[in-house]
């Protein structure tokens, strides 16, 4: 799906200085360029490769620069526990590709992270020093909960004042994780404290790829799709034992929030969109029974129906339908009356931390207030 250039607003988080802050973050150091405001970010995920580069504005950042490229960097890993040579190379392509963007204009901060494929894989490490003797980058390999947090904090502007909790899940490539998130009252915050707290997260072994190498055949049938809404169901009570998740929507206030290529994909088919629009789906809000429709109308379509959806691509059918079984589960597990769509994530958390360990204006201006996306 392309990215549309639209801004971002801030939140109001208190965010942690990046890590490793001994080392030098910004592109400048290794490419030799003047210092710039614009902040870089990376995801080098399961499936994809995602770099955005924005800039502070007024009310946040503008996003001036983006890339992604599906790379299917966890093609084998499932069977093998390693990355495989054309995967690896797949993924090194599209990080040089990345490299030569960013060499094009001054970077103030850069960082990349590394996500479930590389934490797996016995091979993650040797593959990353490979990226960084070929490209100059080298990805930091991040842990689920880092994960849930970025994620949390990238849809944190989604929250509005009557949410009590939030449940956001990201399905990705490898994994799965889920993030349950308490909203503290506004009235009673302190200035500069936090508009969501994690309070628990799980991150399934269960992913796009993962499901598609698997069982991705299978999903086109009505049996096998609804063998693996059951299996990634059993997951998802447990974790709704251990915090009471279902007794916490039964006494309101609950938002579920979904940020992952597979929701997106829901909106887009739901909103009947001629071809994909960042825009028109990132922060809009479904009726259940509508992103029910979408669901069935996706299955419906059959893999040259999927390949031909403006939505979805040849490039994505395989993933299309192991993604709507872990959202079905999702659906099933915690049947909550509609579903907040974010096409936003790890990058542009990364970023929002970046600015704000800065003090940028904005940040601090934000800092003041909730601000819608």
């Amino acid at each position: 799906m392309p990215d549309d250039v639209q801004p971002l607003r801030l939140t109001e988080p208190q965010l942690p200085s990046p890590a490793h802050p001994d080392r030098p973050s910004s592109l400048a150091a290794r490419f030799g360029l003047p210092s710039g405001p614009a902040y870089a970010a990376l995801d080098l995920g399961t499936n994809n490769c995602r770099l955005l580069i924005g800039a502070p504005t007024g009310s946040g950042f503008r996003v001036v620069d983006s890339f992604s490229r599906i790379v299917r960097l966890g093609e084998g890993l499932a069977s093998t526990g390693r990355l495989a040579e054309p995967a690896m190379d797949r993924a090194v392509a599209a990080l040089a590709a990345c490299a030569e963007k960013l060499s094009r204009r001054p970077i103030r901060q850069f960082q990349a992270v590394a996500t479930e494929a590389c934490r797996r894989a016995v091979n993650g490490a040797a593959f990353l020093a490979r990226v960084e003797a070929e490209t100059g980058l080298r990805p930091r390999i991040i842990s689920a909960r880092e994960e849930a947090e970025l994620a949390m904090e990238s849809c944190a502007p989604l929250l509005e004042e009557t949410d009590r909790r939030a449940l956001l899940f990201d399905i990705g490539g490898g994994s799965t994780e889920i993030a349950w998130i308490r909203v503290p009252p506004r009235g009673s915050r302190p200035a500069g404290a936090p508009t969501a707290e994690l309070i628990g997260y799980v991150s399934l072994p269960l992913g796009v790829v993962t499901l598609a190498e698997r069982a991705g055949a299978s999903c086109f049938t009505e049996e096998g799709f609804h063998a693996v809404v059951e299996e990634v169901a059993t997951h998802l009570l447990a974790f709704d034992r251990v915090h009471c998740i279902g007794q916490e929507i039964r006494s309101g206030g609950v938002r579920l929030i979904g940020t992952s290529g597979t929701v997106t994909t829901l909106a887009g088919v739901a909103l009947a969109l001629p071809r994909y629009r960042r825009p028109l789906v990132d922060g809009c809000t479904l009726d259940m029974g509508v992103a029910d429709q979408a669901l069935g109308d996706l299955f419906a379509l059959g893999r040259a129906g999927l390949a031909a959806h403006p939505c979805v691509g040849p490039d994505r059918v395989d993933f299309v339908l192991p993604g709507c079984a872990v959202y079905a589960a999702i659906r099933h597990v915690w049947p909550l009356p509609a579903l907040t769509v974010a096409d936003r994530g790890l990058r542009e958390g990364m970023l929002l931390r970046m600015m704000r360990a800065d003090r940028w204006p904005a940040a601090r201006g934000a800092a003041s207030r909730r601000t819608g996306s």
